[in-house]
């Protein structure tokens, strides 16, 4: 049975997050990004009862992009908080990883 793909170091590098892989690869997201890609309801939407997705109008700032710190969420994934106060979004550790590969090298 193969273990889960963890982090093994996250670190603020710039503006960029750097994720080290428990499978020993490495990924850098441009905090700009990532924060984009916020999965909570209130950044990404949520389904309605007929199953549509409501897109909420999401206003960004420039403190938006500037990541405070992290938490690590059980071992599944990350919790940013980011200098506007949003803290909402929990990135799953798949979904990190998704998202680097769709950053261009």
């Amino acid at each position: 049975m193969s273990q889960p793909l963890t982090p093994t170091i996250i670190n603020k590098v710039g503006r960029e997050i750097a994720f080290a892989w428990s499978d020993g690869t490495e990924t850098y997201i441009p905090a700009e990004v990532l924060r984009r890609a916020c999965p909570c309801a209130a950044c990404g939407g949520e389904p309605d009862v007929t199953g549509k997705v409501i897109r909420p109008t999401v206003q960004y700032q420039p403190s938006s992009f500037d990541l405070q710190s992290w938490e690590v969420i059980g071992g599944y994934g990350v919790q940013p908080t980011w200098a506007d106060g949003h803290r909402t979004g929990i990135y799953t550790f798949p979904y990190i990883r998704k998202l680097g590969d769709t950053i261009p090298g």
